[in-house]
């Protein structure tokens, strides 16, 4: 029995089967229409007659308002009747009055209509299956649609989609698919990628399905659907998908390069270089052109992921297909080159972007000073550091840093000295405990123990924090210097002050004190020392330059007794003395 109900929908599950165009019907298979005194027509069921096979469907109910949608489906001669729901919910009578109670009409939910085996009339199996497929946005009701326009349809579709309506353009897809209309390749996209935002993936891979089957799928499908599948499953997933697309004959047509893009940004964030640098052969193989933001991709992956040679080889085929590379894409290359050391391809990439008219930041004078520095090349540092200024940037502690390091570098530790005291006098604020260390590292270079003091002193009253490196570079000096009292009271200062002295702060205060014989302080030091072998090592060298035999074997007594072993040059130098007695 079919029931037609006052409502304007029927209730059907998200992308049913598609039933018959309302053109099939012909004669008396159709529904006739009579009308009422109320002006209202209504259904003469004496006229229904029974449903084809084809044309009975599971879960559909028939709405009133739209008898065309379903027009002769109902089994049976005379049993068709019409309900109509009142406003408090009690049924009209069959005449269509309520007795004079009638105020209105609403729309009430109904039960699918229930398939009677009759005449031999039962659903095909294919129909059963796709109607049962549940949507994860349940309760979808199909609309008879007035209008047939595709375009039309297809345009309102793209609308709702954009408008992130989910569920209505989801029952305006199923209604056109029921009415026998075909929605647009954009129409389509749209719903999908609808459905990719609001993380609908069944529902995503449903309509992918749907678009593959009918031929419909284009480079954006793929997109949206390899996007989809890699926020849900990961990246692994995605790929796989994109593996099987790219092996079937008549989806890899469809393939171009912002399927590319896209998958090489999902490898990219899961920092799988080599799985870029696959997609990224794969497809010159295919004959495809990387567009702008290919590169972007590649040179942005590459560095970030340490690949300073692919970044370089990404950006120079860039440069070879005729693409202008973007400001950002310059950075990274800067940036990776001056890690790497590689100064010279640096300054040629800065100076491509000047030419383009792009003005760099502080942060990349600075890399580039420093790479220069680095290099060697401290007249190439300050010409930098003058264009820096002339650009309108004031140097900070990094450039100042990467200044004194290139004069160091370069063997100028007198200019490293002059400069450090005219950053002083100008810049006193910019001062910190690297710029210190390395004028004291100048200091130590030169022996000039007093400069190193007076900076240590400076330190002290300013408040910067002095660290181990700071007390080894002037204990350093005063090594160079042939000063091993003042080492000692530098040693003695250090540990006052509660600065653990290390490996190299012992090795050069006892270097001091061995080559100024102060052979007591030597004993007291390696008493307080941890058990080390080149601690050891290095007391019995000096010992045994300095012709104190005697002593060396102590200290190589000592050192085999408590477990240290000996090197190769302390054995030989206990071998020749024991040759010579």
């Amino acid at each position: 029995m079919a029931t037609v109900w006052s409502g304007c929908s029927t209730s059907c599950g998200s992308f049913g089967q598609e039933l018959p165009p309302r053109g099939s019907r012909s004669g008396r298979d159709s529904t006739r229409f009579r009308r009422r005194s109320g002006g209202r027509s209504r259904v003469d069921a004496r006229h229904i007659q029974a449903p084809s096979p084809a044309m009975v469907t599971a879960g559909a109910c028939v709405c009133r308002a739209a008898p065309c949608l379903l027009e002769s489906e109902v089994s049976g001669k005379e049993d068709a009747e019409v309900a109509v729901w009142g406003v408090g919910g009690e049924p009209h009578g069959a005449a269509g009055h309520d007795g004079g109670k009638r105020r209105g009409l609403r729309r009430r939910p109904v039960r699918p209509l229930a398939v009677v085996e009759k005449g031999g009339v039962s659903v095909p199996p294919a129909i059963a299956a796709e109607l049962d497929r549940k949507s994860e946005h349940g309760g979808l009701r199909l609309h008879f649609l007035e209008e047939k326009d595709e375009e039309l349809l297809s345009r309102r579709l793209i609308k709702l989609s954009q408008s992130n309506k989910v569920r209505s353009a989801t029952e305006l897809f199923d209604s056109m698919r029921a009415s026998g209309l075909q929605p647009s390749a954009h129409a389509c996209n749209s719903l999908l990628a609808c459905f990719v935002r609001r993380s609908s993936l069944a529902d995503a891979m449903r309509m992918f399905e749907f678009m593959k089957g009918k031929g419909m799928a284009t480079g954006h499908t793929y997109t949206l659907i390899l996007k989809a599948v890699a926020s849900n499953g990961g990246y692994a997933s995605a790929l796989e998908m994109f593996n099987e697309i790219e092996e079937d004959e008549n989806s890899k047509k469809n393939v171009d390069v912002i399927v590319y893009n896209t998958m090489i940004s999902v490898c990219g964030r899961a920092k799988d270089w080599m799985l870029v640098q696959r997609l990224w052969r794969r497809l010159k193989e295919n004959s495809l052109s990387g567009t702008l933001l290919t590169y972007d991709l590649l040179v942005s992956i590459f560095v970030q992921c340490g690949q300073c040679e692919l970044a370089i080889a990404a950006y120079q085929e860039m440069i070879q297909n005729g693409l202008d590379p973007s400001e950002d894409i310059m950075k990274a290359i800067i940036a990776s080159c001056t890690k790497e050391g590689n100064w010279e391809f640096a300054l040629s990439t800065f100076s491509r972007m000047l030419s383009a008219g792009m003005k760099p930041n502080t942060i990349l004078f600075n890399s580039l000073i420093n790479a220069l520095g680095k290099a060697g090349q401290d007249e190439l540092a300050f010409r930098m550091y003058h264009l820096l200024t002339s650009s309108g940037f004031k140097p900070d502690q990094y450039t100042w840093s990467a200044l004194l390091s290139a004069l160091y570098k370069s063997g100028r530790c007198w200019d490293v000295l002059e400069l450090f005291q005219g950053i002083k006098a100008k810049h006193p604020t910019l001062l910190n405990d690297h710029l210190y260390n390395i004028a004291l590292m100048s200091c130590e270079r030169l022996g000039q123990w007093e400069h190193g003091l007076q900076l240590l002193w400076m330190m002290e009253k300013s408040g910067v924090k002095i660290s181990v490196v700071s007390y080894n570079h002037v204990i350093g000096a005063c090594e160079v210097a042939s000063k091993p009292k003042v080492a000692l009271e530098v040693y003695r200062r250090m540990i006052s002050q509660r600065c653990s002295p290390d490996t190299f702060t012992y090795l050069s205060v006892i270097r001091a004190c061995i080559w100024g014989s102060l052979w007591n302080e030597v004993e007291d030091i390696l008493e307080e020392v941890a058990p080390d072998s080149s601690i050891y090592n290095a007391v019995i060298h000096g010992l045994c330059l300095r012709g104190k035999i005697g002593m060396a074997n102590e200290v190589y007594a000592k050192m085999r007794s408590i477990g240290l072993v000996p090197d190769g040059k302390t054995r030989a130098f206990m071998l020749q003395h024991i040759a010579t007695d």
